[in-house]
């Protein structure tokens, strides 16, 4: 539980919040290009800007993650994903060339990379050839995040007589063209990408040849525990608002918290955040000892993101029609998680693998 925490962990927690109060809520409201920089430099200042970059001596443990994500989050502060500098994902194990030329230009902020993993439906599965040196990239990648400013893409390409792997394409080299770009509800930009002959050299196939499937969906995972650590926070967030909202007066001069449809809706969000909060400190903790946490994984994030969707919903109803007003910060979290049932896996595909891990694999505690 949150409560079973080692003294660190404490420390980090109160570290998140401090941040959290003192120097990303006095800047909501302000241009969100210059929000973003002054919190990436106060987060640096802080040591919390390398919590997710490995090898720079600072603590990467999942429970460590999850504490700190969840703390800010319960802050309902501007642009959080400002905080956390670009972890190295599917780079994290490189050698030469691709540690110098793209892992370490990522970590540094002088590179951006993104993930293609989607494709579109009905459309053969993105192929590489082997010629030479080099590999013949074909096909297409659609919801890329973040594409369309990136430097690079790590790319999943099922490759001639080898399979699925992984393969770092440059987006400024000939072959690769931006189809589209689009916003979602919750702000964030995605791209649509084709690759028309795109050559890259063999040297940028991360890790062996076939073997790009796991590194995929570990990451897949990793981003997973991301959403539900950050709905856990925000989760807080509705929790606290709402019970300052139930306990002061209506018209009548009664709390509002009174009748009791309000309190059972108000308790029926309490017990489902509570075991939001459960699920995932065991989740990272299973994680932190080495377990497969795969469909503790996809349950943490289905639960945990459906579980903040009822409640800025239920939130919204409470609070009336004031809640639906833009510059209302129930309406802007509405937009934000109402994404995050179909990120990284839709709700109703994650119960699906999670019963085929159990009944065809034999995987998992749940």
């Amino acid at each position: 539980m949150p409560e079973q925490l080692s003294p660190e962990l404490v420390a980090l927690r109160q570290r998140c919040q401090d941040f959290a109060q003192q120097q990303m809520l006095p800047l909501a409201g302000l241009d969100s290009a210059e929000t973003r920089s002054q919190i990436r430099q106060a987060s640096k200042a802080a040591g919390l800007f390398e919590l997710t970059q490995p090898g720079t001596g600072s603590t990467t443990s999942q429970l460590a993650l999850c504490v700190a994500r969840e703390t800010l989050a319960a802050s309902n502060p501007p642009e959080l994903d400002a905080v956390f500098g670009p972890s190295p994902g599917v780079l994290g194990s490189v050698g030469e060339p691709l540690a110098s030329s793209h892992l370490g230009p990522l970590l540094a902020g002088e590179k951006r990379g993104s993930f293609g993993f989607t494709e579109p439906d009905n459309v053969q599965p993105t192929a590489g050839v082997i010629q030479g040196d080099n590999l013949v990239i074909t096909g297409q990648k659609s919801y890329v995040t973040g594409g369309a400013d990136a430097d690079f893409i790590n790319a999943l390409v099922r490759i001639e007589d080898h399979g699925p792997s992984m393969v770092v394409i440059d987006t400024n080299i000939d072959g690769v063209i931006l189809d589209k770009r689009f916003n979602s509800l919750d702000g964030s930009h995605h791209a649509a990408f084709r690759f028309e002959q795109a050559v890259v050299p063999l040297s940028h196939v991360i890790g062996e040849l076939g073997q790009g499937l796991p590194k995929a969906l570990g990451q897949i995972g990793d981003v997973r525990l991301l959403f539900a650590a950050q709905a856990c926070g925000y989760m807080i967030w509705v929790m606290d608002l709402l019970q300052s909202h139930l306990q002061r007066p209506d018209k009548s001069g009664a709390p509002r918290g009174d009748k009791d449809v309000v309190r059972w809706h108000y308790a029926n969000l309490r017990i489902k955040a509570f075991a939001a909060r459960s699920m995932l400190y065991r989740t990272a903790r299973l994680a932190d000892q080495g377990e497969n946490i795969v469909n503790e994984g996809m349950a943490c994030k289905v639960f945990a993101t459906e579980g903040v969707g009822e409640a800025v919903d239920t939130a919204i109803q409470l609070v009336g029609g004031e809640a639906l007003i833009d510059d209302h910060p129930l309406a802007h979290l509405y937009k934000k998680v109402r994404a995050w049932r179909l990120a990284e896996g839709a709700s109703d595909l994650l119960r699906l693998n999670i019963g085929r891990g159990i009944l065809e694999l034999g995987k998992g505690r749940i």
